[in-house]
């Protein structure tokens, strides 16, 4: 769901790569053909795309949390089966994204181990409170919203297990940010408290939803490699100003106020301007010092260690499996002897 992994710095201890096999690989993705596994591909390349995924996985499964707390709490039995069918589909999108990392040769214990340890990041969007139901709301709309435009690009990315898996996770999220828009759309046509309460989530979320697409393009590290490699189409700006005129007319059908004083719609540039984000509040939260950093971590690490039996299980249930595919390929070797 999320590029902010690009403009973490990577190693630069790199091995040089063959020039007929660059060229060849160049030519190939301006062809709009898809890389895969067992293809040729540069080491940076692969290290993106590890950094990239790896991280999108990581806030699949983190993002499950904020939103997780608000199921025994839902207001009506049909917001709370949504609701789970949300967090359940935010769990799936990680299976599919680790699956989609595994391919490039790292193993899915040391994506999980690197998130565990906090050397991995995931996206800052989820280190912030949901203290009301009208949040989870919010989420939906702008978090998910903002994830789609995201991810939309992204089904034509040049690496083709990560584009393949986004086809799927793109028609979930769309579910996910209309029923978040459906949560906003009855709070702000309902009593004045609930209006009050859909306004204070998207206070609480616009500016943290804008950062979601990552630093400024002149302050961004590998967006350059990444586009000409065509794992991104568009640019952090790019994606941002495709966000906020999207999502500016839902605020107004809602009659909720953007929290942005200097908001305007630029007629000759048929496009809204909006003010300068708060980019040291994005460096607080990404660096681990947002409202939830520890708490998020600590409930990944807890899970995990309550899911160790289950690991366990399973990996004792494949190797009774492996023993008796054994022992049966070995008693038709002896018949055939026979």
């Amino acid at each position: 769901m999320y590029t902010q992994a690009l403009d973490a710095r990577g190693s630069d201890a790199l091995p040089e790569d063959d020039g007929a096999l660059q060229q060849r690989f160049l030519a190939r993705v301006d062809a709009e053909e898809k890389i895969e596994p067992k293809d040729w591909m540069p080491a940076r390349y692969r290290s993106t795309l590890i950094r990239q995924i790896s991280q999108h996985a990581h806030s699949e499964i983190v993002g499950m949390l904020p939103e997780g707390n608000w199921i025994t709490r839902a207001p009506t039995l049909m917001r709370k089966a949504i609701l789970i069918a949300k967090v359940q589909d935010e769990g799936g999108h990680g299976a599919y994204l680790y699956s989609a990392a595994e391919t490039l040769g790292v193993s899915r214990d040391q994506l999980v181990d690197q998130l565990l340890s906090g050397k991995a990041k995931y996206s800052s969007i989820f280190n912030y409170p949901t203290p009301t139901w009208a949040d989870v709301g919010a989420i939906g709309w702008l978090v998910d919203g903002a994830a789609i435009m995201n991810q939309i690009p992204l089904c034509r990315c040049s690496y083709g297990p990560y584009a393949r898996a986004m086809v799927r996770v793109c028609r979930e999220e769309s579910f996910h940010q209309r029923q978040g828009y459906d949560i906003m759309l009855h709070l702000a046509q309902g009593s004045p408290e609930q209006k009050r309460m859909a306004q204070e989530a998207l206070d609480r979320w616009w500016w943290p939803a804008l950062m979601m697409f990552g630093p400024s393009d002149a302050n961004s590290t590998h967006s350059g490699d990444s586009q000409r490699w065509k794992i991104k189409r568009f640019s952090n700006d790019e994606l941002r100003q495709k966000f906020v005129d999207f999502t500016v007319p839902q605020a107004e059908f809602l009659d909720l106020r953007v929290p942005d004083p200097q908001l305007r719609w630029d007629e000759a540039k048929q496009r809204y301007e909006f003010g300068p984000i708060d980019w040291s509040e994005f460096d607080r939260v990404l660096k681990g010092n947002g409202p939830c950093n520890a708490e998020r971590l600590t409930a990944r690490r807890h899970a995990h260690a309550e899911g160790a039996w289950v690991r366990e299980a399973a990996s004792a249930h494949a190797e009774k499996q492996r023993r008796r595919a054994a022992t049966a390929a070995a008693a038709a070797d002896q018949e055939g002897v026979r």
